[in-house]
């Protein structure tokens, strides 16, 4: 019988600092955990005890809550962010520290249909004590984008086209991938064009010059890179700008 027992004698010294080395990439943050800050005053409402558990079922992303001003992926505030919810006398509003994918999920789920009907559900006492909130001066006139619609999308079929399907003619695109018009429909669309290439998994394979570093030597891309410049998301943007949004039809009426 083979002995279960490391032997000593075949420890090589030079595992530990590539164990060292490689540390890092194992201790990353996991795409289904994130950290959400909140004040003591929300918690106390009950509204994340209700809200919180329906998101994590629909998605399987967990979210530990921590108190206000502790380091976390995202956080529920009145002073930055944006305006998600009105209630107990404030406008909450979630701001994101990074690019964490369960946190932009969460904060895309916030502002999706069923969310928000999941934050107007919940009631005390027989009323519904949060509501949404206005639309915002700042944003009630959409972004200002002055790329050329035309030039996104050409740039947009010979780049993104391999993955997502670009626009209404049905041309391009794989199954899993979302298309362009459905992108569109999220509340924030034009953030998420924006820094698409900070965005899992387009990292892995996409350039922006003088924006993103290099591919490290050791980690090359698994696919054809796509490499766009600033200029080119910009006319991207003003391409999708125009697109109509989506029909997902209407919400799932449960009995």
């Amino acid at each position: 019988m083979a002995c279960l027992v490391p032997n000593p004698a075949r420890f090589r010294p030079w595992l530990l600092p590539v164990l060292l080395a490689l540390w890092p990439a194992m201790a990353e943050t996991d795409e289904r955990h994130f950290r959400l800050s909140a004040p003591e005053a929300l918690l106390e409402s009950g509204l994340l005890g209700y809200i919180l558990p329906r998101f994590s079922l629909k998605t399987g992303v967990r979210i530990e809550i921590l108190p206000e001003g502790a380091e976390a992926e995202a956080a529920l505030g009145t002073k930055a962010g944006r305006a998600v919810f009105v209630g107990a006398g404030a406008t909450w509003r979630l701001g994101l520290a990074d690019d964490h994918p369960g946190a932009a999920r969460f904060a895309d789920w916030l502002g999706s249909e069923i969310g928000q009907r999941t934050i107007t559900s919940y009631e005390v006492a027989g009323g519904a004590p949060f509501a949404l909130p206005e639309t915002e001066e700042a944003g009630a006139t959409g972004p200002v984008i002055e790329g050329d619609a035309a030039e996104g999308q050409r740039v947009a079929r010979a780049q993104c086209g391999r993955c997502h399907l670009i626009g209404p003619d049905r041309r391009g695109g794989i199954g899993s991938t979302p298309s362009f018009p459905v992108l569109r429909t999220l509340g924030d669309w034009d953030a998420r064009f924006q820094r698409f290439y900070a965005l899992n998994p387009h990292p892995a394979f996409t350039q922006v010059p003088g924006v993103t570093a290099p591919f490290a030597d050791h980690l090359p891309p698994a696919i054809a890179p796509i490499e766009v410049t600033p200029a080119q998301i910009e006319a991207i943007l003003a391409y999708v700008a125009g697109l109509a949004p989506a029909d997902l039809g209407a919400p799932i009426q449960v009995q």
